[in-house]
């Protein structure tokens, strides 16, 4: 196996191909560069069917997880984590080596960053802790730090703002680089403080998770982000997608929350819950929109406000005239 890491590494591949747990790097672009003899029959991906693709194309379920996030926190501030089992049993689509049809293997992992050649990369490790998750408990401590620190919102089970921030950032720059296009959306839940005084803060949690979970199913492209900007905010980001582009998906999120049906407060705009949209987009030297986060969320939240001006429940775009 020869990898970017080490070209010539006969012993070290030899090795690490005897681990027995499997052995994920990932680099900058969070693409996998090696992937050990351990993960092949437990995952069905043989090593060349996977080098060079996004972690998250591989596994499209990580999208939004606890392994995400600390893949995250550790490309892009050097941070280690683990994960126990006893936390999240299995994080990873794994089985008994040629099962495809049996449980899943009970993980625990292991993500920790490291530098070679000036590029960024980390290590993930996982090992089989099948039927020992009572020695994982001793780690809950640990679990619980990891958790204040996670690019996951405790409440709606998405991104939440940490994540947004690093998401957008990274996205910006890599439009940027490639010339294309990035979009935003912020929504916000029409009337949500006479949800709350009318339902209650239990059933306003419930409210709030169930949109925040319609929203991500509606995001099916691997680079999107859908994330909960704070309090009843939530956010899209939309890489290589142009403000029309950005539109058409804001319209379709609209009228599928909406279509939800979950009844409102008597008094409400609307009987069922709505949500109101301002979208953005950066496709390259945009007049008036300089080529900052700052300002493609400032943008956002201009148009969001001219939606909730204009009479809730609908879509504004940045440059309409209003």
């Amino acid at each position: 196996m020869h990898t970017k890491l080490d070209p010539g590494g006969a012993v070290l591949a030899r090795a690490v191909n005897l681990a027995n747990c499997g052995l994920v790097v990932l680099d900058a672009a969070q693409e996998i560069v090696l992937w050990s003899a351990w993960m092949v029959p437990r995952a069905g991906y043989a090593a060349a069917r996977v080098q060079g693709r996004p972690l998250t194309d591989v596994f499209p379920e990580l999208r939004g997880s606890r392994v995400e996030a600390a893949v995250l926190a550790a490309l892009t501030q050097q941070v280690g984590a683990t994960i126990p089992a006893s936390q999240e049993p299995s994080p990873f689509p794994l089985r008994e080596a040629g099962s495809f049809d049996g449980a899943r293997l009970d993980q625990a992992v292991t993500v920790t960053p490291f530098a070679e050649g000036g590029e960024r990369f980390c290590l993930i490790e996982i090992r089989d802790v099948s039927g020992t998750l009572d020695r994982e408990r001793r780690l809950l401590d640990h679990a619980e730090s990891l958790r204040a620190r996670s690019y996951v919102d405790g409440l709606t089970g998405i991104a939440n703002r940490r994540h947004f921030d690093v998401a957008l950032d990274r996205e910006m720059r890599r439009a940027l680089r490639h010339g294309s296009a990035l979009a935003l959306l912020l929504m916000d839940i029409d009337s949500f403080k006479a949800y709350n005084d009318h339902f209650g803060h239990q059933e306003g949690d419930a409210c709030l998770t169930r949109v925040a979970q319609a929203l991500a199913g509606m995001l099916k492209r691997p680079g999107d982000v859908a994330a909960r900007y704070g309090g009843e905010e939530f956010a899209a980001i939309l890489p290589d997608t142009t403000l029309e582009q950005a539109r058409a998906v804001a319209n379709a999120i609209r009228l599928h929350i909406a279509g939800l049906n979950l009844p409102h407060a008597p008094g409400a705009l609307r009987p069922h819950v709505t949500l109101s949209i301002g979208v953005a987009a950066f496709d390259g030297p945009a007049p008036g929109l300089p080529a900052e986060p700052a300002a493609l969320v400032e943008a956002a939240d201009r148009a969001l406000y001219a939606a909730k001006r204009g009479g809730r429940d609908r879509v504004a775009a940045h440059g309409d005239a209003h």
